[in-house]
């Protein structure tokens, strides 16, 4: 009798406890899946802290995975699994339309957050009238970054074409420096060559981006869509790279343009934001200029979306997901991504303007979107076609490994076989 009611007064002097203690405050824990570029986990890292603080009752587990290739079959493999985190970043354009989002993504169309979101933005991101994903980030270009101490010291001019930038680099080597760096350690660093000179592949074949999704052309038998491939084979024989091109980073070559180690490195503007986490002492030696063409009257930019951040179908936290994300599209979030890493370009939300001490490289990129018919959309954007391989077929190319022709066709049969997994008609 003794022992049953010490075991009463146990339990209810338990009880009581949790009674003055009060209910537990209830917690969300989500997760973010993100790249592992410095400076996308730098804004992320901000974005989180700052919500977390607005919402103290969810906290968010960042994760991050590798670029390129192997993250993009990380992200296609998590989704195939239902082991997906429940926001993600991936790119925006023909890889999101590559994960089939009508079967894997929740629409976003209804956040508040949209109102404000540019239109060319939301473009990028909408399958069947739906909108699926928010902008993290600015608006970018794909070009050439260059040192301007180098270009200063050696008296060089910013190229409008190709046999101008050539002739630069000539100069570079001459005075026994690196004139390209390129880091094909990270394979997706290796197609911008190819990539950045849609501006100018659009400016010979207007009609490109709707034959090709159409399966009317093809890159191997367009001279003008051949230049890319080739200008990978012309860098890599005059021998302007630097010795470790294969071993190379994408931290190494951002190194080596700011630093003036190279005098050029070609790159999205993205990029912007990691010099300013990892080089901001260098942050103004840096310029940018769009790839050049073969006329000077026709030099212009060619323009990438930036990546969105996505919700899976299969998060248990859909509701809380979607709060987050829409913080992220917010005036709000836009403001705290561009303190954190500068800016990559202008931005693709209403209210959120850039800041008046915007690093060279963003002014060098200003007038190409300030005068109409100097920017077009990468392909990625005018097409949803875009073929896995060509990262690897691009540094085959600069490695001197592949002829360009061979490459080109070789990219034709992997953009075929990728029409034919998304049903694009005519394929």
């Amino acid at each position: 009798m003794t022992k049953r009611i010490g075991v009463i007064f146990a339990t209810a002097s338990a009880l009581a406890a949790l009674i003055a203690a009060g209910p537990s405050q209830a917690e969300t824990k989500l997760s973010f899946l993100i790249d592992n570029s410095p400076d996308t986990v730098a804004a992320a890292d901000a974005l989180v802290a700052a919500y977390e603080k607005k919402a103290p009752d969810v906290s968010i587990d960042i994760e991050q995975r590798p670029g390129g290739g192997e993250g993009d079959n990380i992200i296609k493999t998590r989704l195939a699994t239902g082991e997906m985190s429940d926001v993600f970043l991936y790119n925006s354009g023909s890889l999101m339309q590559a994960i089939k989002p009508g079967r894997t993504l929740v629409d976003l169309s209804n956040l508040s957050s949209q109102a404000n979101v540019n239109e060319s933005f939301k473009a990028v991101v909408r399958a069947d009238g739906k909108v699926y994903g928010v902008p993290f980030g600015t608006a970018q270009g794909g070009g050439i970054f260059y040192n301007r101490k180098i270009y200063q010291e050696l008296g060089l001019s910013v190229p409008k074409t190709w046999a101008e930038f050539m002739a630069n680099n000539e100069k570079v080597k001459a005075a026994g420096k690196v004139a390209i760096a390129q880091t094909y350690r990270d394979t997706w660093t290796s197609q911008l060559f190819v990539l950045a000179d849609y501006y100018n592949l659009n400016a010979a074949v207007p009609n490109f981006a709707e034959d090709y999704t159409n399966n009317k052309i093809k890159y191997a038998t367009t001279p003008a869509a051949m230049k890319g491939f080739e200008h990978l084979k012309e860098v890599h024989d005059a021998g302007l790279m630097n010795e470790d091109f294969g071993a190379a980073s994408y931290d190494d070559g951002l190194r080596m343009v700011a630093t003036g180690e190279a005098a050029h490195y070609p790159m999205l503007t993205f990029a912007i934001g990691a010099l300013k986490q990892d080089y901001s002492d260098n942050l103004n030696d840096v310029g940018f200029f769009a790839q050049p063409g073969d006329d000077a009257s026709k030099n212009g930019l060619t323009v990438w979306m930036p990546a969105a951040a996505y919700i899976p179908t299969g998060s248990k936290h859909i509701d809380e997901a979607k709060k987050f994300v829409d913080f992220v599209g917010s005036v709000e979030g836009c403001k705290i991504m561009m303190a954190t890493n500068t800016v990559q370009g202008p931005s693709l939300v209403n209210g959120c303007p850039l800041p008046a001490d915007v690093p060279p490289s963003v002014k060098d990129m200003l007038p190409y979107f300030e005068t109409k018919g100097l920017t077009t959309p990468a392909l990625e954007f005018s097409s949803p076609i875009k073929g896995p391989s060509l990262e690897q077929i691009t540094v085959e190319v600069g490695s001197g490994i592949r002829q360009p022709a061979d490459a080109a066709a070789l990219y034709d049969d992997d953009v075929r076989k990728q029409a034919k997994q998304l049903g694009i008609p005519n394929w």
